[in-house]
């Protein structure tokens, strides 16, 4: 089991073999994403350790300076210049050492998934595709590149050919649709071959996607005579 405390961790009921990081979005803790382990099928699930980091706690500028669990500081409405870089950096580490844990409890890195919502699908996809190990895959689910002009000379060989598989609302107002095809264009342009999916929803998950990313979790994790 990953040392590190902060996190919400759900252990299989069998031996582990994969493991999934997940991180939530502004505001939220490690618990915003537990329930929908069981909705991602059993076959998967089933050998796989689900860990929820809970982000720090940290003022947060749009939001008035109100301290909340933020990945970093989120200066502007504008997604252009809105990430604390300083904070993305930070997150970025703090996301390094949960997967060195699980790394050093066994796990192979190509077994591990990096996920996340939001303003943690923003540290997902920064953070996985740093990391200087292979992995299994990154999954951001309504989010951006919190920091575009800098993450090409940011990039790990390692998980140059790393899955991607990236969702986002039509209807989302809080990280808009065009945000998330952005990153996801700039992310093909430097070579990453992105799986993405697209939903009538809002800042949100829904049933469709939540079993679009088990099938994809599966394919990367897992067998179907599990």
């Amino acid at each position: 089991m990953t040392p590190f405390p902060d996190a919400v961790v759900i252990q299989p009921p069998t031996a582990v073999d994969a493991s999934v990081i997940w991180l939530h979005g502004l505001g939220a803790d490690g618990h915003d994403f537990e329930p929908i382990v069981p909705e991602l099928g059993s076959n998967m699930t089933g050998h796989t350790r689900f860990v929820f980091p809970h982000a720090p706690m940290r003022p947060v500028t749009i939001n008035g300076g109100y301290v909340m669990r933020a990945w970093y500081d989120i200066l502007d409405t504008d997604l252009a210049h809105r990430a604390d870089a300083a904070g993305v950096q930070e997150s970025e580490k703090i996301l390094h050492r949960y997967i060195d844990a699980e790394v050093a409890s066994g796990i192979p890195s190509e077994r591990v998934v990096v996920a996340g919502f939001s303003q943690g699908g923003a540290i997902a996809l920064h953070g996985a595709l740093s990391y200087p190990q292979r992995l299994a895959g990154v999954l951001g689910i309504s989010c951006y590149l919190p920091i575009p002009a800098k993450i090409a000379n940011h990039l790990a060989p390692a998980n140059a050919t790393t899955p991607v598989f990236m969702a986002h609302g039509t209807q989302d107002p809080t990280v808009p649709l065009r945000a998330g095809e952005q990153s996801r264009d700039h992310l093909k342009s430097l070579g990453y071959n992105i799986e993405w999916h697209t939903y009538p929803i809002p800042h949100a998950v829904c049933l469709e996607e939540i079993q679009e990313i088990g099938r994809w979790l599966l394919r990367l994790l897992g067998t179907s005579e599990r």
